[in-house]
């Protein structure tokens, strides 16, 4: 028997030949293990599909047998870019190995003389980006992207990953790719610089100029799509990404995210550069912002609009700064001259409790999601500095204890 609100729900959408398509009673054929509620999803993405142009034969065939991945659901709430603090999370991806092996690559894409030409990222830059996102090419995951974004798809992240579920189904329909060649990461992310279905389609290029793009065995068109991205999110050739700079004593730390402004601007205010930081001629007029990423204790960077075009490919500061300071390595520089505090993590609850404290005080910190971002820095620094706090953003477990006691007073 067909699906009656199925069969309604295709009629409303315009789909003809419904009452001939599914008389199995269904769009596709699930695997024994798929709950109700995936089914439920799976009907009403079916139609959604239809409508935005995929053909019937394509959908039947490449969402047959799908069920939920409980590997996405543990992943998606434990990503460390967002979980662990930055400094650790820094630390930890700048091993001397990675290091050594990074200014190795600079000599082995012959590719990269073109992109840096074409796009104006510098290579280092491109290198630290395939480092993080796959150890070189090395992990590029291997989960079925279809069935990574359907799982997302029936949950809070529904209208994001439908887009990128019709972007993967575009991808086979096209012609480009296999069904199995799209393995990828929990959230969808392929080949070596780890892109999603969407930008695949808008932005992937080829290292030549010609041909089809081949993220996952090609290096170069890898790279070459990292270049392109960075360059549409704002890349500007010539300036670093970020200048590590240091505080003078008694420096308002409610600066930092606040104001945008040339260095000239941070000098009259005390702000200098380190002993250690490179700095090009093109800096000194770029707006820079200052970043505090372990507070008032840990090291500060002047961070210019490179730094936030790396944002657009993952907008984590954690993740930037990595990707940044790879790249001055990669260079031969130095490292840092203030060295990372020692930091303890927060518990999803305890980010959760802070958030919420910080609405109940007056301060809105945006959803209380457990994400330390903008918005929660920024309520918390307004909040500190009407405590007469060091007004640096940087949640501590101490911090998170005299917010709940504040908020349970209010």
């Amino acid at each position: 028997m067909i699906n009656r609100r199925f069969f309604f729900a295709l009629t409303a959408a315009g789909v003809s030949g419904a009452a001939e398509a599914w008389p199995q009673g269904g769009p596709v054929q699930l695997a024994p293990q798929a709950e109700p509620y995936f089914r439920d999803w799976l009907e009403r993405f079916y139609v959604t599909a239809l409508t935005a142009g995929l053909s019937r034969t394509l959908l039947d065939r490449e969402l047959a047998g799908l069920a939920p991945d409980p590997r996405v659901a543990a992943d998606d709430a434990v990503q460390p870019e967002f979980a662990k603090p930055v400094g650790a999370y820094v630390q930890g991806a700048m091993s001397p190995g990675r290091i050594a092996e990074g200014r190795l690559k600079r000599n082995e894409v012959p590719a990269f003389g073109r992109i840096e030409a074409t796009w104006g990222v510098p290579r280092e830059v491109l290198i630290g980006v395939w480092a993080m996102e796959s150890g070189f090419g090395a992990r590029q995951g291997d989960m079925d992207v279809l069935r990574s974004l359907a799982t997302l798809a029936q949950g809070r992240r529904r209208d994001w990953a439908e887009t990128q579920l019709i972007a993967a189904l575009r991808m086979i329909a096209s012609g480009d790719v296999v069904r199995g060649q799209l393995r990828g990461s929990w959230a969808g992310a392929m080949g070596q610089t780890q892109v999603l279905p969407t930008v695949y389609l808008e932005s992937a290029v080829t290292a030549s100029g010609e041909g089809r793009p081949d993220i996952w065995n090609s290096a170069g068109d890898a790279l070459a799509t990292a270049a392109h991205l960075l360059e549409k999110d704002g890349w500007r050739r010539g300036e670093s990404w970020a200048v590590e700079v240091i505080l003078p004593p008694g420096f308002d730390y409610g600066l930092s995210e606040t104001e945008t402004r040339p260095f000239a601007w941070w000098a009259d205010h005390g702000v200098r550069r380190s002993p250690t930081a490179a700095w090009r001629t093109a800096d000194a007029d770029a707006p820079g912002v200052l970043l505090l990423p372990s507070g008032a204790a840990g090291p500060a960077f002047l961070a210019l609009p490179n730094h936030f075009a790396i944002r657009g490919y993952n907008n984590s500061i954690a993740y930037a700064l990595t990707v940044g300071l790879l790249a001055d390595r990669f260079a031969g520089g130095v490292g840092l001259a203030t060295r990372w505090p020692y930091e303890v993590a927060l518990t999803l609850d305890q980010r959760m409790t802070a958030q919420t404290a910080l609405t109940r005080l007056g301060f809105d910190p945006g959803t209380a999601d457990g994400m330390i971002g903008f918005g929660t820095r920024r309520a918390l620094r307004a909040w500190q500095k009407r405590e007469g706090l060091p007004a640096d953003g940087y949640l501590t477990p101490q911090l998170v204890q005299r917010l709940s006691a504040a908020a349970s007073r209010a």
